[in-house]
Formats: C-alpha cells, structure tokens, sequence
C-alpha cells in the first residue's frame, strides 16, 4: 500500500486517470477495498494494519482514486464498464454499509453520487448489441447491493461535514427515485446480479409463487448465476440464501428439478450440508431434499394440511 499516496496524487492529472483505467486499475483498487477492511478494536477501527489491512488513511487514499475516476464517465463508455463489471459498486456499498471515519464515508457518498448521476449520452457503447451502463443501470445495482436501508439510517446521525450531508441527500433522493420505478423483480434481479444476497421479502415462498416464470429470462440467466454464489461466494448467508432460492425454482418451476440439476446445482449445494454454519447448513439441506424428492411439492402440501388438522 505504499503505492496508494502516490497514485492519489497522480490522479489529479487525465492523462493518470486514463493509464489507470485501461490498466485494470479501477478493478484491483476494488479489489482491495473489499478484501483489506479494517478491523474492530475496542469499538473503533484500527488505526495500523492487521495482516495487510489497510489503515483508515490508505482507505481514503483508495476510496479518493476511485472518487476521482468517476469524472470519466459521462465521457467514456469504457469506464463505465469497468466500474459495472470489475466490483466497484460493492466496494463503495461496503464502505457506507461500514461507515468508517468521516473523511472515507464522504469520499465513498460522493462516487456514488457521481455513479448515479452519469449519462451516456455523450459517449454510448458502440455497437447495437451491446448492453451501456447509466446512472439508472450503476442505482439499480445499489439498491441490489442493499445499500437503502443503511442511507435512511445514514440520514438520522447528526454530520457536520457541508460536503457529506449534501452528497448524503443527493444520493438519499437518487436511490428513492430509482427504487420508485422498479418492479419486485428488478430489486430481486438486481441483488442476484450484485452477488449479495441478505434475507428479505425477495426471498420468500410467496415471491417465488409470483415470479418464478422469470427465472426463464436469458436462458436461465438468474438460475445460473444462484449455483455460482453457492459455489464461490465467501459470504455465508449470501450461500443460505441462494441455496433457498434455487430450492424454490425447483420446486415451483415446471421441471425445475432437471433444470437445476443439469446446470449443476446439486454439486455445488451438496457440500454446505457439512457447514458449521447453522442457518446455512439447513437451507443446503432443504435445496436438497427438493432436488431429490420428485413430488415435493405434494409432500409439502401434505405436511401443511397435517400440521394445521
């Protein structure tokens, strides 16, 4: 991390900006924000680095380079793909989700704010076929990466910084404005696509019962996308949760039992039933006996009707 204060001083000219970006750059600084928090001691955060942690300040210094990336947007289709794809998004969500010193939560607010403010009108994607990224597309990620609840509760504490509470407000109202326009599904898409899945109303029986038809929407894209987060993701309640959410689909979906099973859900469910984590360990268990049992859905039909007799 000796890298960071300089690099933060490089940023301040385009030229930097721009090697840093068609470098994978805004990919490894995220990198690195997600991986290296800081640590709790004593009900503050460390002030020294704890196995390669970075300090507050190398936090900021991270956090700023970012920050400072972000006035390429509106001029670069590039960019903003980068920040789409290479896990800045989470990485800033992660940063207000923590709320860290004052001067890494400004910094933090204020690229998000620049993330959910950028056009593409300037600088479209080339080409007819490909998918560009606009502020709509960086909120929509946001508000999958769960970061809502904890901006509402951001407005209650009593700042004093003119520059946090404005970039605070700004994004307050950019995210209730997005969130006013999209439909269950999209919140439900938009978590899955982020990778961070937390329990909530998105993942229950009744959702599944309305939506499950959707599951079909790019060749299963969702689908997919669940047995990967139960394959790779470090995240155990994020694992819990697409592991239920993989045991609806079979269940609910015309030969979502097959399906499932083609695409490789059991292999990779198969070893959380092992998992010292307890909530995880059942919800494994459960998206098992779903994709075993081929009538589930009278069995669990049947359990209902004798517990309520």
């Amino acid at each position: 991390f000796l890298v960071s204060p300089t690099l933060l001083v490089l940023m301040s000219a385009r030229e930097a900006r721009n090697v840093v970006n068609t470098s994978g750059g805004i990919g490894y600084i995220s990198k690195h924000l997600r991986t290296s928090m800081p640590t709790m001691r004593n009900g503050g955060l460390a002030s020294t680095p704890s196995a390669g942690r970075p300090t507050v300040q190398q936090q900021y210094e991270l956090c700023f380079c970012l920050w400072t990336l972000t006035y390429e947007l509106n001029d670069s289709a590039v960019v903003r793909m980068h920040f789409l794809r290479d896990g800045a998004i989470p990485a800033l969500v992660d940063l207000v989700k923590q709320s860290p010193r004052e001067k890494v939560l400004r910094v933090a607010l204020a690229a998000l704010v620049q993330l959910g403010r950028c056009s593409s009108d300037l600088n479209p994607t080339k080409g007819p076929s490909q998918k560009d990224a606009d502020g709509t597309t960086f909120l929509s990620e946001m508000i999958g990466c769960g970061v809502l609840r904890h901006v509402d509760l951001l407005k209650e504490r009593p700042f004093t910084d003119p520059d946090l509470v404005n970039d605070l407000n700004a994004l307050h109202r950019l995210l209730h404005d997005n969130f006013r326009e999209m439909t269950r599904w999209d919140v439900y898409e938009a978590e899955v696509t982020s990778g961070q899945l937390e329990w909530g109303i998105v993942h229950t029986e009744k959702f599944f019962r309305e939506h499950v038809r959707r599951m079909e929407d790019d060749n299963f894209g969702i689908l997919k996308r669940l047995i990967c987060l139960v394959s790779s993701s470090p995240d155990e309640e994020t694992a819990a949760v697409a592991c239920f959410d993989i045991g609806e689909f079979v269940v609910r979906y015309p030969n979502g039992r097959s399906i499932a099973k083609q695409l490789g859900a059991r292999n990779v469910i198969m070893p959380h039933i092992y998992s010292t984590n307890f909530d995880l360990q059942q919800s494994a268990l459960q998206a098992i006996s779903k994709l075993m049992i081929k009538n589930w859905a009278t069995l669990d039909n049947g359990r209902i009707n004798g517990t309520k007799s």
